[in-house]
This record gives C-alpha cells, structure tokens and sequence, in this order.
C-alpha cells in the first residue's frame, strides 16, 4: 500500500479465519474443563421449549481487509515468542518475555495491541494459516488469564508464511512466532 518513516503497509487478505477445508480439517476440542456439546438436526420443534430461537441464516459479507504494518528488520523493536515445530503451545522458556511484556502492557497508556502468528514454510497454505491463529490465541490467552489483561486490549491474527522473518531459510525455526504491535 505504501511507505512511511520506513514502515511498509501491506493489505492483508482472508485473514479473518481458516479457509473452509482448512476448517473442515481442524478437529474441535472440547472447551477447556467441560465436555463437548453436540447439536443435531432435530429442527426447530423443541427451541420452544427451552427458550432458544433458531438463528437466522448468516448474510455473507464481504472480508474486511487488515492492513499489517511490516517494519524493515533494522527498525524493528521486537519481542518475539517463538515456538516449536507443528506447536502452539507457550513453552516455559519463553514465558518470561510474555511476563516481562505483561508488565510493559499493564503500565502503557497503549489502549490495543495486536498479536500476530507466524509460521514456517513447511506445510500447507490453509494448514499455517490455521496454526498461525492458533499460537496468537494462544498469547491472547496467556495475557487475559495469566496477566489479568482486559481482552479488549488486545486482537489476535494469523498470518501463515506471508512474512518470513528468516528469508534465506524458510523453514527456519525464527519464523514460528508471535509478534506484537501497537495499536492505538
């Protein structure tokens, strides 16, 4: 889109959520602590007795592009939380920089910060961009449960492979991270 004072902006498209196969793919894990709800086909007969309404058929609306500010590596300030190969969960390794970046965040006047996942090369389009989600969720996690973060403080975001940060090795283990941005 364009440059200013070295930052480039970049439109960022379909990065509200997993492709449908990709969708299709993932399996879905019961909430943490609970067990699975199962919905079935049964109509709308019984909705009546139980004070639900049946949802209206979503209208399908045009995605929102994101606009990703991508800082030329020499001036960057970055803390990255990086992540092991196919993974999303925090190792202990790495929780003292979301710590160190927890107490930064609870006395800035920054109202919102973004979370943005990254993978390697490896894999498939819809698989990293599923797995890129993930580990920013992951972060957005951490910062509401562990931090006592206000979750509208922050957005999570994934971007696959769009921005390597290891060019020369694509497969590199740097490029399987979380990155996070000023908002506002």
């Amino acid at each position: 889109m364009g440059r200013t004072r070295g930052l480039t902006l970049v439109t960022v498209e379909d990065v509200q959520g997993p492709t449908t196969a990709a969708a299709a793919e993932a399996p879905t894990a019961p909430p943490e602590g609970g067990e699975g709800v199962s919905i079935g086909s049964t109509g709308t007969a019984g909705l009546a007795t139980t004070g639900l309404r049946p949802l209206a058929p979503a209208t399908p609306t045009a995605p929102t592009p994101v606009v990703f500010g991508q800082l030329a590596p020499e001036l960057q300030v970055n803390v990255r939380i990086e992540f092991a190969f196919d993974s999303a969960a925090l190792s202990p390794d790495q929780k003292p920089r979301l710590e160190q970046l927890c107490r930064v965040m609870k006395a800035s006047d920054i109202a919102r910060f973004r979370i943005v996942g990254h993978t390697d090369a490896a894999g498939s389009d819809a698989y990293n961009e599923r797995l890129s989600i993930l580990r920013a969720e992951e972060v957005q996690r951490y910062f509401v449960n562990e931090c006592g973060i206000d979750p509208t403080r922050l957005e999570a975001m994934g971007l696959g492979k769009r921005f390597l940060f290891n060019t020369a090795n694509p497969r590199a283990g740097e490029n399987r991270r979380v990155e996070f941005q000023a908002l506002s």
